[in-house]
This record gives structure tokens, C-alpha cells and sequence, in this order.
């Protein structure tokens, strides 16, 4: 999470969406940089809604616009499942070493996810709160030019983000029956990545 608190804005980091990359772009530039633990680095708007807002309301007197990036679902996943077959993780319960895409999917549409598939979901890290608490700002993971165009402008600052914290590459296809099911599952997040302008 980055806080630029005379520009009024709260950049929140979701996972396997770059948000690495912009906190080392920005960090110097940030007033706040929530780095760790990554239950704070990866503070869902519930969390930033229920611990920071209320301090720059009641503390700064300062209402902040929100910003983060969501990637597209199939993707999402594609990265969280090749980002756990680093070398590194082989021989820890969540790697995906010995399993395929489409199984692990099929993890991350039970009700009890096995640890492997457990990454949460991008909808329920964005999701408005009751007190009318939303994501100001929501960008494509898939166009960078313009969070990076709407950052420039909010900061007054040129903008070079490199490539940190990549999962391996490798190729990763979901089976059109898979593929349906996640899509009928967890329609809520193809919504909203549909609703991004």
C-alpha cells in the first residue's frame, strides 16, 4: 500500500497485479509505504476501510481517493498458479509442481480451497464497503499506459515501473469445461473486470 497524502490518494496493492513493481517506482515519492507484513502490504478496501480511513478522517481530517489494479480472472490465477512453481517452492504443501492449471482451478472452486489454490479473489479485495467506502480509481492490469498516464498527472512525476516479484513463464490453458465452471462460479469477478473503463 502507498499513501500520497497532498494528492489524497491510496494506491492498494492486489496481489499478482504489479503492485511490487509500482512500490519501487514510488516509494520515494510515497508519504506512507506499507511494505510489511503482506496482511498490510495487501490490505483489501475491508481492511483499509476499517484501520486507515478512519485515521486520516479523524486524525488528518482528510477524505482519500482509493486506486488499485485488477487483472483479468483466467490470468490472475495463471499467475498465482505459475508463481507457486518457483523453484523454491518445490516440496512446500502449496506448489504446484504436481498438479495442472485446470487442477487447480478445480481447488480454487471448492468451498474448502486446498492450501495451494487459497489466494483469495480479487472481487471480495475490491469490494465496496456499506458505508459507501469504494476504489476511487480501478485500472487493467492489461493497459499499464493508463494507470501509469493517470499517475503522472496525479503526482507531477514521470513514472518507470521494471519487473519485480514475476512468476516463471510458462504456458497455461484452462479446459473449456473448467474454464466454465470458474466463469459460472466466480462470475462476480468477470463482471467487474468487464465494468473497468
Amino acid at each position: 500500500m502507498l499513501v500520497f497524502f497532498k494528492e489524497r490518494l491510496v494506491f492498494l496493492a492486489v496481489p499478482k497485479t504489479g503492485s511490487t513493481a509500482y512500490q519501487s517506482a514510488l516509494r520515494d515519492r510515497a508519504d506512507i509505504v506499507v511494505a510489511n507484513p503482506p496482511e498490510l502490504k495487501h490490505a483489501p478496501l475491508y481492511r483499509y476501510n476499517r484501520f486507515f480511513r478512519p485515521m486520516f478522517e479523524k486524525v488528518c481530517n482528510a477524505e482519500m481517493e482509493t486506486l488499485a489494479v485488477m487483472r483479468e480472472p483466467v490470468d490472475w490465477l495463471g499467475s498465482w498458479f505459475r508463481y507457486r512453481r518457483r523453484p523454491c517452492m518445490r516440496g512446500h504443501p502449496n506448489a504446484t509442481h504436481d498438479i495442472s492449471f485446470d487442477d487447480f482451478v478445480r481447488g480454487y472452486l471448492r468451498g474448502n480451497r486446498p492450501g495451494f489454490a487459497d489466494v483469495g479473489s480479487q472481487a471480495t479485495f475490491l469490494e465496496p464497503r456499506p458505508n459507501g467506502t469504494s476504489i476511487t480509481h480501478l485500472f487493467r492490469y492489461e493497459t499499464p499506459a493508463a494507470l501509469t498516464d493517470f499517475l503522472q498527472q496525479r503526482l507531477g512525476m514521470p513514472v518507470q515501473t521494471g519487473r519485480e516479484n514475476v512468476s516463471p513463464e510458462m504456458p497455461v490453458t484452462l479446459s473449456p469445461g473448467v474454464e466454465k465452471r470458474l466463469r459460472q462460479k466466480c462470475a462476480r469477478e468477470f463482471e467487474l473486470y468487464d465494468r473497468i473503463g
